[in-house]
This record gives structure tokens, C-alpha cells and sequence, in this order.
């Protein structure tokens, strides 16, 4: 009896056995797809370690007109169910301060208007000891009464584009020399970032001071492809709009030849820049070697871009000359003159009004101002009897 009890209990056990191992590999099966398929999210959490910079190799990151453009010029404007912007700042009598389109505005209870003018004689030299009373302002052909002039080294925020099209593969050495140069000439205030375009515009340094991560930038570069030009200024115009801290604002331009890929007009993107309140653009032609009739576009269109917005363009005979014009347009910016008017025709009323500013100072014999061409008034919602300008 108790050999049968012991065969009996030996049995159970054997049974138990195989019940429990069958129910562990059930559970093992439903549970492994479910293990499998948090691995990867596990692995996604985990952070990754950064690659090495590698200064021969460009930066991988999305285009500036995709990712980093506040004002994207070539999508359509958001819809209006986005996210409402910060109310603006309380208005307060004679406050200089950033509007909501990203333009630099004079708060007071009359239209002011802002202008950075640059003033040379007959040889290209620059003036620097005018006084208010040397000064004459037109709006729309009206003359218009000046409240001050300001001469000073104030910081501005820049954005530096470098051409990075094919063509430029045997010239980009002497350009980032020249924009270092630059930089470096330049007021150790500035911020500045750098953008290197061709097809596309990439922002491979976002605002800073640092020259030491300026060069860093210009240093991504993979010279390939076209130039679209035109885009480029349009997106960091509005990089200049959106991020900007300081007043002055800049674009300095460096390129070999004329735009043959932007989705904008050449007249788009300057009623970009000027829709946004402007950046001065300075330009730099490297149209040496350019084909002919491909430099004699991009001469033109250049001198138009800069003749616009009150910079300039210049064109070098050769590497050599790239060092010498960007030390050019340094001292050119730390020179300038900053005017401010009284507008006679009210904001409120919108539009676009045409600007001309002449100096006369005897001791200098004639000059020459740049300036802005024009503007758009852009009246805002705002209490009664407070107007806004926009430079």
C-alpha cells in the first residue's frame, strides 16, 4: 500500500511538473514580442553621444528656411487658430523697444522714425563730425523735421552668408579668412551668426560673440549645387527680426555669382527685408572668374539688394582683395550715423513711403548719404494717440 501511495505521489509530480513548465513557456512567448517592442523605445531614451566635430565635414542639421526661420518666406503664413503672441510691452513716451513685426520702434506720442545713415565725401571717405543741423530729411518729397542725430560705436546684430555653391570650392579658404577679418575689425559686442547657403540655407552658427564658434562655423562648409540667394537673405532677415537683440542690424553677403535657384524674386526679397523693418545689406561680388554675362546679373543684383536696404556692394579683382573690403564694411558699420525724424504723415495710414537724407557741411565740401530707399508704415492696434514707426 505505501508502494502505491509513493508511485502515486511520484506521479502528481511528474504531472505538476509538466503543468508548470508548459505554463512558463506560454508565459515566455506572450511575453516576449511585448519585451522586443520596448527595446527600442528603451534604446530611444537613452541619451547618445554626440560625434566628435569634424571641421572637413559640414554640420547635419535641418535648413534654415525649415527649422530655424521665424518668418518662413516660402511657406504660407500660419493659419489663425495658432497660438496667440505675447501682448507687447506697455507703451511708454521716448522708449526704444522691439514691435511685434521684429522692427525697432521710438514710442511718443507723434510718428518718429529711425534711420542708420553713413555719410562719405567725393573720395569715398567717411565723415564722422556732422552735426544735426547738417542734415536734411524727405519723406515722399516732403520735408520733415529731424529731433536728433546720434554718432556712435553702438553693437549690432549681424548675420554673415557665405556662398556655398559649387563654384565656390577654390574660394572659400580666402572667404572665411576675410570673414574672420571682419568679425574680428568688427565691435567685440556684436552678435552675429553665420548662414552658408546654396540650394538651401543652413544657420551652421546661431547668434553669438564668440569668434572662436563663429570660425567653427565657417568652417562647415561642403562647397555643391546651386545658389539661391535670394532665399538665404529672406530667411535670415527674419532670423535678424526674430532673435536680433540690438538695434543696428546687418546682412553681409558673400557670393561668386547670381541666384539661379530661389523660389522669391529678387523685388520679394527685398520687400521682405523691408517688411521686417531691414537689416543694412553689404555685399561682396567674388565675380572674378564668373562668366560674363552671369557676373553682369550678379552685379546688378547686388548693387540693388544693398542699394535698398542703404549698404553697398562691392566686387573684388581677386582673392586678395576679399580681406581688405570686409575690413572695408567693418569700419563702414562702426561709422555710422543714427537720424531720427518726425514723420508728417501718420502710421495709421500704411503704405510705403520713400526716403532721402542729404548732408551739407562746408568744411567737407559735397557728400554722400546712404540710407534706406523706404519704408513700410505698419500701424498697430494700440491706445489712442500713440503712434508707431517702424525704420
Amino acid at each position: 500500500m505505501f508502494t502505491a501511495f509513493l508511485t502515486n505521489l511520484r506521479s502528481l509530480r511528474s504531472i505538476s511538473f509538466r503543468t508548470i513548465s508548459l505554463a512558463a513557456v506560454l508565459l515566455l512567448c506572450s511575453a516576449g514580442p511585448r519585451l522586443r517592442a520596448q527595446e527600442p523605445a528603451a534604446q530611444a531614451q537613452s541619451p547618445t553621444q554626440a560625434p566628435a566635430w569634424n571641421p572637413a565635414q559640414p554640420e547635419t542639421q535641418p535648413p534654415l528656411n525649415v527649422d530655424r526661420d521665424p518668418v518662413p518666406s516660402l511657406a504660407p503664413p500660419p493659419s489663425a487658430a495658432a497660438a496667440a503672441p505675447a501682448p507687447p510691452a506697455p507703451n511708454t513716451a521716448g522708449q526704444l523697444r522691439k514691435n511685434q513685426n521684429g522692427m525697432y520702434v521710438y514710442r511718443t506720442n507723434v510718428d518718429e522714425v529711425l534711420l542708420n545713415c553713413t555719410v562719405v565725401d567725393e573720395k569715398g571717405r567717411i565723415v564722422t563730425d556732422l552735426t544735426p543741423r547738417d542734415f536734411r530729411v524727405w519723406e515722399d518729397g516732403v520735408p520733415e523735421r529731424i529731433n536728433s542725430v546720434e554718432h556712435e560705436d553702438s553693437p549690432v546684430s549681424m548675420g554673415i552668408l557665405v556662398d556655398n555653391s559649387g563654384s565656390m570650392r577654390d574660394k572659400r579658404a580666402a572667404v572665411n579668412e576675410a570673414a574672420m577679418n571682419f568679425l574680428e575689425a568688427s565691435n567685440p559686442l556684436d552678435e552675429s551668426f553665420i548662414v552658408n547657403f546654396s540650394e538651401r540655407a543652413y544657420l551652421d552658427q546661431g547668434f553669438t560673440t564668440s569668434l572662436t564658434a563663429l570660425d567653427r562655423g565657417l568652417s562647415h562648409f561642403d562647397p555643391h549645387g546651386t545658389t539661391a540667394l535670394y532665399d538665404a537673405v529672406a530667411v535670415s532677415a527674419g532670423e535678424l527680426a526674430k532673435y536680433g537683440k540690438n538695434r543696428s542690424q546687418v546682412i553681409l553677403i558673400i557670393t561668386d555669382g547670381a541666384d539661379n535657384a530661389s523660389e522669391l524674386t529678387l523685388q520679394q526679397a527685398i520687400r521682405r527685408v523691408q517688411n521686417l523693418g531691414g537689416p543694412v545689406v553689404y555685399s561682396i561680388g567674388l565675380t572674378y572668374e564668373t562668366p560674363r554675362e552671369e557676373a553682369i546679373r550678379a552685379r546688378d543684383a547686388l548693387e540693388t539688394l544693398s542699394g535698398e536696404t542703404g549698404g553697398v556692394a562691392y566686387f573684388a579683382n581677386s582673392p586678395d582683395d576679399v580681406s581688405r573690403i570686409a575690413a572695408e564694411v567693418a569700419h563702414d558699420i562702426r561709422e555710422q550715423y543714427v537720424i531720427d525724424y518726425h514723420s508728417s504723415r501718420p502710421f495709421s495710414l500704411g503704405g510705403y513711403r520713400t526716403v532721402r537724407v542729404e548732408a551739407s557741411a562746408p568744411r567737407h565740401g559735397q557728400l554722400f548719404v546712404r540710407t534706406i530707399r523706404g519704408y513700410y508704415a505698419k500701424p498697430e492696434a494700440q491706445p489712442q494717440g500713440v503712434q508707431e514707426a517702424s525704420q
